[in-house]
């Protein structure tokens, strides 16, 4: 038996022809298969150099398997999620690697419905085996269906769905798909809202597809690849900047002035929208920074349910709850009715409605910022990240008002909070320190975790 090194908590992330190779590549796509019992399959894939090759592994492992292949080409992780559930597969997969540097690919995996892989069919049963080899001789041999053009308009009416195109004003958008797979999606997305009457103009940067990542790779979360988009959106004159990661799964914005909008405070915003139109309903939240999410949440009477971090835990924390939105601060946002899932695109046309009605995102972002300023994720490289925060729980336990364990260590100081969590892959603790009403309290908090981080 071949240990896999590729198999991580929620999908498969490795280094080319180290931890992932074509070999490989086969090897899962009939594992998946079996343990599934599938007989269908959505198969997409991002616009890495590599990625092409995988993906034909798979489909000869998927078709070897007796399945039926639904091929979606060059495509986003939210376009298999909506193929999925909308053509009614028994699983689907991506293989991407999102925004990890260049040598490396991997493959995001759903069950039918577009649900989590657990229990029976959990990620753990795949490796197993893919890693012992030991596949089954298939009943027949499947074949390659292409649903590129079908599952695209499909996903397109989706995503539209979402949109009051008459409540439109005529902003100007700034959309950096970084080189990565948004391009064609978006424009078949800003085509669709142009024939239906909308009054929205797009500046497009960096918009095609280019797997030799001309920029660097897309992750728009990295402060240093915070000026693109910025200096782009000032020069325009947009209204906000939207920037996507690899494969589109998350967005992240930028106001009129060029200013980051931080996840948590669009978190907010999105569930106080949905509030508006759907009130009592329940907004799924991450426990990284919670306090302005939880405080627009109650006063739109809805209902917040805090999540461990994690793609795979909030789906099933949606499912349910049967919860109508969720978020994450690391701009992953979830949709009841996306298939409970994550998509990059609903949330740019929501903002372009929230604009509309409400004038700039500065604006709305400034008052949130100011009720609940926070610090931003800080990471710190720890030899023994348990052993730190067992220290700095010890260190805070008498002063707190409550202690939140369910992911990492959530401590409420009563005027600030902070969660410290442990990465799950790296020797490092990742801070996020809040406070109500008061930035300095953010300022004094790290200090002073930093200090019991330290042993100080």
């Amino acid at each position: 038996m071949t240990p896999l090194t590729c198999f991580k908590a929620n999908d498969i992330r490795g280094r080319l022809d180290v931890d992932l190779d074509a070999e490989i590549a086969y090897r899962i796509g009939r594992a998946f298969a079996e343990v599934l019992e599938a007989r269908t399959v959505v198969l997409g894939r991002d616009i890495r150099t590599s990625s092409k090759t995988l993906s034909d592994a798979v489909a000869e492992a998927l078709v070897d398997a007796g399945c039926e292949v639904f091929d979606l080409g060059l495509s986003g992780t939210e376009e298999m999620y909506h193929a999925t559930s909308h053509f009614d597969a028994d699983g689907g997969i991506c293989v991407t690697a999102s925004h990890n540097p260049m040598d490396f690919n991997g493959m995001k995996l759903v069950q039918a419905g577009s649900a989590p892989l657990d229990g029976d069919r959990s990620l753990s049963r795949i490796k197993e085996r893919a890693e012992s080899a030991d596949f089954a001789a298939p009943k027949a041999i499947g074949r390659i269906i292409d649903i590129s053009e079908k599952a695209r308009d499909a996903y397109v009416d989706c995503v539209v769905s979402f949109a009051d195109i008459d409540a439109f004003k005529p902003l100007r958008i700034l959309v950096n798909a970084g080189h990565g797979t948004a391009g064609p999606t978006f424009d078949a997305i800003a085509e669709r809202l142009t024939h239906m009457g909308s009054p929205l103009r797009f500046e497009k940067l960096f918009h095609t597809p280019d797997g030799t990542f001309p920029q660097g790779i897309p992750n728009p979360l990295l402060p240093e690849n915070h000026a693109a988009t910025a200096d782009a959106a000032k020069a325009k004159g947009a209204d906000f900047g939207v920037a996507w990661d690899g494969d589109f799964d998350r967005c992240f914005f930028f106001d009129h002035t060029g200013a980051f909008v931080d996840g948590e405070y669009v978190v907010g915003l999105l569930a106080q929208a949905f509030l508006a139109q759907h009130p009592g309903e329940t907004i799924i939240h991450d426990p990284r920074v919670i306090w302005n999410t939880r405080d627009l949440v109650a006063k739109a009477g809805g209902r917040a349910l805090q999540s461990l971090t994690g793609h795979a835990f909030i789906k099933r924390k949606m499912r349910d709850a049967n919860a109508i939105y969720g978020g994450e601060m690391s701009a992953h946002h979830y949709f009841r009715d996306f298939a409970y899932c994550d998509s990059g695109m609903v949330p740019w046309i929501l903002v372009a409605n929230l604009v509309s009605a409400h004038g700039p995102l500065a604006d709305m972002v400034a008052a949130r910022k100011a009720a609940f300023p926070s610090s931003g994720e800080l990471n710190f490289t720890i030899e023994d990240p348990n052993a730190a925060l067992a220290r700095v729980k010890a260190a805070f336990a008498s002063e707190a008002v409550g202690v939140d364990e369910m992911d990492g260590l959530g401590v409420d100081m009563g005027a600030w909070r902070f969660n410290l969590r442990r990465s799950n892959t790296e020797a490092l603790v990742r801070l996020n320190v809040e406070a109500r009403d008061d930035a300095r309290l953010v300022a004094q908090g790290v200090e002073k975790v930093k200090a019991a981080l330290a042993g100080r």
